[in-house]
């Protein structure tokens, strides 16, 4: 097993051992060009000696504003052999999001993707005291301050080689109240992360991913980016997130990380083009994925099951699989929970799903499903060097509590933020996550929630809402929902419907939409039956009572999602708070 010191160390040892593999993949209007791991050293050793022509050194803040590219990664590790500190923002985001994390984290230095980017550093450069330099990718050569450019100044350098507890890098919590905190990661904090991985993960040189998760999250940067480049597997990045499909099927991953969202979608998808499906089909479906389900539960099939299974698998599943590329076997997922029938059924696809748990002030993962140890339900055991414990004092519950996480893994602090620090850190380092859970006699932690999202309704019932806003979320007619009741007599939700499908269902059905779907009453019926169908599992005072729909999706866009795709509970409520009150009258 491998044991990485610091990110420099994990890139050299890599692009030594894996100098032909491909490692970047990159779609062009003639088609994916690979990019060697040989070939991306080089780029790392040129732009690492142009940072030091520019005075960017140790200790030295550099940011990034771009998605995910080559020139991302170059940057990174360019900066990690300064020994500087790479903070990395989203495009999404707003120029006077960049600017504050410039100005909290004091960088020196920024790298810019597409022009418009690179103008609005610029404009905050003018602003900025310490920061110097902006470069950018896209800039044309001719621009001293362009990639390219900056390629080819400076004489060679070797690469520093930063201690186990110096920080690599800031990664800005996306902050669903208030400003974003800057969680510092030192270079032991990611490297344990990964070696964690190389113990319980058996990732091959041939693993290819298609990698759409922003590097700028710490899922998507230790997981993938590192993960992946730690073993000398490949990685084609993704243009655009309508292209996910299409790249898909170019791609022919072998491994996927994603987020609930992504598996939600498939289980939708499929599971409503089964219904408009004839009888015959559907029994056979329903058949196979319950065989299918006893299977993976170690359960042995009859002959029947067994013929339904394999008459399914190359009649329907494989066609689902071939949507994704064809040649995925397993599936990675953080974020968020995800939902126990989603896993299940995408592992009666075919395609083993393996859920983790972390946060980014844990560099991401305290605990993992693997091959041969995994529970369904569950976000896995404690990674290597990790442990886990649950605080039930806070909750007042027998079973559930905060969950508490040690180890390696574990954050600096958050950056000139030493309350705040303090308020998640305890004396001996271990880090209180804010979330609840359980553990079950084998050590697999159950995800049951945020403290902080828990509200106490007039009967002094107890709601966690996340987990309940999921299961409404399977409905292919729900696209987004919030659930509110603090303080109420009972549960109301906030439903954004799914336009394509409610349209078709009016079509269908004959349902006149009026032109405003949001106040149709028909479409409120529709989703009144829709919840009372996807809420089997809730206790009878979760069960939201009325709901009030909006056609505007919660997005990045409109700040009602952080960039991890998170609900900003309080931000929905500065919007939509009368007409969610209004339901109560």
């Amino acid at each position: 097993m491998p044991d990485f010191k610091n990110l420099v160390d994990l890139q050299a040892k890599s692009c030594a051992a894996f100098a032909d593999r491909e490692l970047f993949g990159t779609k062009t209007a003639s088609g994916w060009q690979w990019l060697t791991y040989r070939q991306f050293a080089e780029q790392v050793d040129k732009v690492r000696a142009g940072l030091a022509a520019r005075g960017i050194g140790p200790g030295d803040r550099v940011g990034c504003v771009a998605d995910n590219r080559v020139e991302w990664a170059v940057a990174a590790y360019a900066t990690y052999g300064r020994g500087a500190q790479f903070v990395p923002m989203y495009e999404a985001q707003k120029p006077a999001e960049w600017e504050y994390i410039l100005s909290d984290s004091g960088a020196k230095a920024v790298f810019g993707s597409k022009l418009p980017v690179v103008e609005a550093l610029r404009a905050i450069r003018d602003r900025l005291e310490g920061l110097e330099h902006v470069f950018g990718f896209d800039l044309p050569e001719s621009d001293a301050d362009s990639f390219a450019a900056l390629a080819r100044q400076g004489d060679p350098v070797d690469a520093l080689q930063p201690a186990w507890d110096e920080v690599a890098g800031f990664i800005y919590t996306s902050g669903t109240t208030g400003q974003p905190k800057g969680v510092l990661l030192s270079h032991g904090n990611i490297c344990s992360n990964v070696n964690a991985i190389h113990e319980v993960f058996t990732f091959q040189p041939t693993d290819r991913s298609l990698s759409f998760l922003p590097w700028a999250h710490s899922f998507g940067q230790t997981c993938e980016l590192h993960g992946l480049l730690s073993m000398g597997a490949s990685l084609a990045i993704n243009d655009e997130i309508p292209n996910l499909l299409p790249n898909l099927a170019e791609v022919k991953p072998t491994i996927l990380f994603a987020v609930p969202r992504i598996f939600n979608r498939v289980y939708d998808g499929l599971n409503k083009q089964i219904s408009e499906r004839p009888g015959v089909i559907r029994g056979l479906f329903a058949r196979a994925i319950a065989a299918a389900r006893r299977k993976s539960d170690g359960e042995a099939l009859g002959f029947r099951d067994s013929i339904a299974l394999a008459l399914a698998d190359r009649l329907i599943f494989s066609k689902a699989r071939a949507r994704l590329g064809g040649h995925l076997s397993y599936a990675i997922s953080g974020s968020a929970a995800l939902n126990q029938d989603v896993a299940r059924f995408i592992d009666a696809l075919g395609i083993q799903v393996y859920e983790g748990y972390g946060l980014t002030e844990t560099s991401p993962i305290a605990t993992a499903n693997f091959p041969g140890h995994r529970k369904f339900g569950s976000v896995g055991r404690a990674i290597p060097g990790v442990t886990i414990e649950i605080d039930r004092e806070v909750t007042g519950d027998a079973k559930n509590g905060e969950i508490i996480v040690r180890g390696p893994n574990v954050m600096k602090g958050y950056h000139n933020q030493p309350e705040a620090t303090r308020e998640v850190l305890m004396d001996d380092g271990a880090f209180r996550t804010g979330d609840m859970g359980c553990l079950d006699a084998d050590g697999y932690l159950f995800i049951t929630g945020r403290i902080k999202e828990q509200y106490k309704l007039e009967n002094g019932k107890y709601v966690v809402p996340s987990p309940l806003e999921e299961e409404l979320k399977l409905s292919p007619y729900i696209a987004n929902a919030m659930i509110y009741g603090a303080n109420k007599p009972h549960n109301v939700a906030l439903i954004v419907p799914d336009a394509a499908a409610v349209e078709k269902w009016a079509k269908d059905t004959g349902v006149d939409l009026g032109g405003d779907m949001a106040h149709s009453p028909k479409v409120i019926e529709l989703v009144m039956k829709e919840i009372e169908s996807h809420s089997s599992s809730f206790k009878g005072y979760e069960k939201p009572k009325r709901v009030v729909l909006t056609t505007d999706d919660f997005t990045t866009d409109n700040g009602l999602l952080t960039p991890t795709m998170k609900l900003k509970r309080q931000k929905v409520w500065e919007v939509y708070g009368d007409a969610i009150e209004a339901l109560y009258k």
